[in-house]
């Protein structure tokens, strides 16, 4: 469900207000993501929003590809998740 957790500047200015940001499986309902999250860092959930970015068409010479696909999951909560104040 949870690919992994994103990590940059703008999610550790977000991460201060209790905002994470995850890469989520294409098929992850915002309410899969919220009992998932909850139940693994043991935390209350206040929202979740959820994006999709669509695929860009790139070139490399002659050789013409695409990027993947990507969702990504902004999970409010009430209070900080511990193991990920930790890790970053």
């Amino acid at each position: 469900m949870i690919k992994q957790v994103v990590v940059t500047e703008k999610t550790a200015r977000l991460s201060e207000s209790n905002c994470y940001t995850f890469l989520v499986d294409s098929s992850a309902t915002k309410i899969d993501i919220k009992r998932f999250v909850e139940s693994y860092y043991n935390v209350s959930v206040k929202r979740v929003n959820v994006l999709k970015s669509m695929s860009k068409s790139v070139r490399r010479g002659r050789v013409v590809g695409a990027t993947l696909e990507r969702r990504k999951a902004y999970v409010f909560t009430k209070e900080k998740i511990q193991a990920l104040e930790e890790a970053s």
